[in-house]
């Protein structure tokens, strides 16, 4: 399976509500009055790129980004939920069998010649793992377990012999804020091939919706003019700078 992100929802108009509750920290005007100052998208743009010279963050949590991903490795996701300022919901081990699991093939194990192994590796896995979750199934029904039951149960404790490669589907709902800290550690050359490769996904999607906010994320080398890794730098400033170009960007996505 091929990885697929896709963006579901997301705050409507994110940028004048982000510039709008800005707005309410520095102005003496109710929130009725805020709401109906229909302010123009230069004047939207002006603020927001000011609210971010200023470092102020907080009203951006106001407005949020729901993704749907496929096809990421167990591996990925368990990386993804680190982040704990997210909503998630996966897909579940317990309730759905693995049987013909599809897996993620690292590109290292085909460039340096293990792929026939891996995939051996991974068959071997898949009939280990309907093996024992027969024998959990027929073992349990024997004892007076309804079936139903039964493969449920055989699931959850069959799963445990499944690898870190076993694909899996997961829907994440994330701040803005959180989207920021997300993409400074996640599109980062230091970050895991897998993940790395999402988050920048996940980026030019964000991109799309609201480029005067998210010209503004990214890898602190992109946003910060220096690397956040002291020693452990990969030194490629230039190239991560012209992969997350803004300007680039837009001219790409108006071409399309």
């Amino acid at each position: 399976m091929i990885m697929n992100v896709k963006l579901l929802e997301h705050t409507p108009n994110p940028e004048n509500l982000i510039a709008a509750a800005a707005k309410l920290c520095y102005s003496s005007s109710t929130v009725d009055e805020l709401i109906m100052d229909n302010m123009t998208d230069e004047s939207v743009e002006k603020f927001l790129n000011m609210l971010f010279d200023l470092g102020h963050e907080s009203p951006i949590e106001h407005a949020s980004f729901t993704f749907a991903i496929e096809g990421i490795s167990r591996a990925c996701s368990h990386q993804l939920v680190r982040h704990r300022i997210a909503s998630y919901s996966q897909k579940s081990q317990r309730y759905v069998s693995e049987n013909q699991f599809e897996y993620v093939t690292p590109p290292s194990i085909k460039e340096y010649g293990a792929e026939e192994i891996f995939d051996e590796t991974m068959y071997k896995i898949q009939c280990e793992y309907e093996n024992i979750r027969d024998l959990l199934i027929e073992g349990m029904v024997k004892r007076g377990m309804n079936r139903k039951a039964a493969e449920k149960k055989a699931n959850e404790d069959a799963r445990f012999v499944l690898p870190n490669a076993c694909t899996t589907s997961i829907i994440v709902t994330m701040n803005i804020r959180s989207l920021f800290n997300f993409f400074k550690h996640r599109c980062c050359n230091r970050a895991q091939w897998e993940i790395r490769d999402m988050a920048t996904r996940m980026w030019k999607l964000c991109m799309e919706v609201s480029p005067t906010i998210f010209k503004h994320a990214g890898p602190d080398c992109v946003t910060k003019n220096k690397c956040g890794e002291g020693k452990m730098t990969c030194g490629k400033f230039s190239e991560k700078k012209m992969e997350f170009d803004f300007t680039s960007f837009v001219i790409e996505n108006k071409n399309e």
